[in-house]
């Protein structure tokens, strides 16, 4: 009984703790909510984004252009993973998530470093150095890449939801740190997520605090998309304009077709429709029951938005950021978002020991994911190997062991609760 009472007391002031942490401005309204982009990409049935970015006949463009498919005369492959960025990102909209995971490899040096491989293709003729991703895809047999048994770490990874990543990339570099301070400071060292500093593409020579990917590689929404053109499609672009390799009739040469209309060329409007994006919404009916309000409670009580922060305000309008190359707008400036992450690194004992733009400490890290959206997820985590939402909580370990321990000490009806908070978000 004492012990059931003194965890009561822990819980109680962790929740206190918990709530007063990381949350925005009273007076800064929400980031407006409700998916923006519907599946089919007919623009008579776009909603109306409310001015996040760009009107709705650019939205529209931008969004054909994200849901083209290529082939090899427009730069495609010769190894690749997908035609068009809609491949990977479509459930249950234009911009969504998918069941599709990449595969990264690698091995480790003498001193335990981690070591981009170099993979041959063509019968061991051609050979494609330095980079830890295996594209499932060639555009002919010849060119098929696959796992040299040298490479022992193998890691699958799941593609991640834009939407509403126009907001992310808005948030301040020192907000971010902060968190990562504060979070150290309230959990004795036990907690402490990892910004990481990583090239601006854009802006040569300047860098920015990662925020993009599974090992927040990349800061910026140009720089994402460049660099998924290249590695996911095999399209070189201005921004990574270094070809893997050229097999097969595949083109060499950077993509640099421009709209004669607007004077973007594809990866400036993909980044246009991930600003334009609206955050996904979360089931208000759900959200209301007793349930979820009780799960939402739980949620802040045991210690989970440590690292899935449940509010967070972007920098004001007008504020320079992509170091000088995009300056904030009206529309995702000083917006409060709740995301339920912190955008930052995390040892959860779930690390697949790739190390991407960071340093070496990174390798067993990941970032922890957005869980808005979550209710449209079948599969979970970063490998979509946790098939219900108490499995992927139970995966946590690591920096997260003494939340998960917290998690273990609830009753039935509470863990029942708290997942359907999870499902209301």
């Amino acid at each position: 009984m004492e012990g059931r009472i003194s965890l009561r007391v822990f819980l109680a002031s962790a929740a206190i703790a918990a709530m007063t942490m990381f949350t925005g401005s009273a007076q800064n309204p929400d980031a407006p909510a409700g998916y923006n982009t519907p599946v089919t990409h007919d623009a008579s049935q776009i909603q109306g984004n409310g001015m996040i970015l760009a009107a709705n006949e650019t939205l529209a463009d931008d969004m054909d252009t994200f849901m083209e498919e290529d082939d090899i005369s427009e730069g495609l492959g010769p190894v690749y993973n997908a035609r068009g960025c809609v491949d990977c990102h479509a459930n249950p909209v234009v911009g969504g998530t998918s069941i599709v995971t990449e595969l990264r490899v690698g091995h480790r040096d003498l001193h335990g470093n981690f070591v981009n491989p170099t993979i041959t293709i063509n019968d061991g003729a051609t050979q494609i150095p330095g980079r830890s991703l295996i594209n499932d895809r060639a555009v002919c047999a010849e060119a098929q890449e696959t796992v040299p048994s040298s490479e022992y770490i193998r890691a699958l990874r799941a593609t991640t939801s834009i939407l509403g990543d126009g907001f992310v990339e808005a948030i301040d570099d020192t907000t971010l740190l902060a968190i990562a301070i504060n979070q150290a400071k309230a959990t004795g060292g036990r907690i402490a997520g990892q910004a990481i500093l990583v090239p601006v593409m854009e802006a040569p020579g300047q860098t920015r605090v990662g925020r993009f990917g599974w090992k927040d590689q990349q800061a910026s929404l140009l720089s994402f998309a460049g660099d998924a053109y290249v590695n996911e499609q095999g399209i070189t672009n201005r921004l990574f304009s270094a070809n893997s390799t050229t097999a097969c009739g595949s083109t060499e040469g950077v993509e640099d077709k421009t709209d004669p209309a607007t004077g973007l060329q594809d990866i400036d409007k993909f980044a246009s429709f991930m600003r334009s994006t609206r955050v996904p919404p979360r089931d208000s009916v759900l959200a209301g029951t007793p349930d979820a309000q009780q799960g939402a409670q739980l949620f802040h009580a045991i210690g989970c938005d440590t690292c899935h922060v449940s509010s967070i305000t972007t920098a004001p309008a007008g504020t320079k950021i992509n170091g000088g190359a995009f300056v904030v707008p009206d529309a995702l400036g000083s917006k409060v978002i709740h995301p339920y992450s912190d955008f930052l690194l995390h040892n959860v004992g779930t690390g697949d020991g790739i190390v991407q733009n960071g340093p070496q400490n990174t390798a067993n890290k990941l970032r922890t994911p957005p869980l808005w959206g979550l209710r449209t997820k079948s599969r979970l985590m970063h490998d979509l190997l946790s098939g219900t939402r108490n499995e992927a909580i139970l995966r946590h370990g690591g920096e997260a062991t003494f939340v998960i321990n917290n998690y273990r000490f609830l009753t039935g009806q509470q863990k029942n609760a708290l997942v359907a908070f999870l499902n209301s978000l």
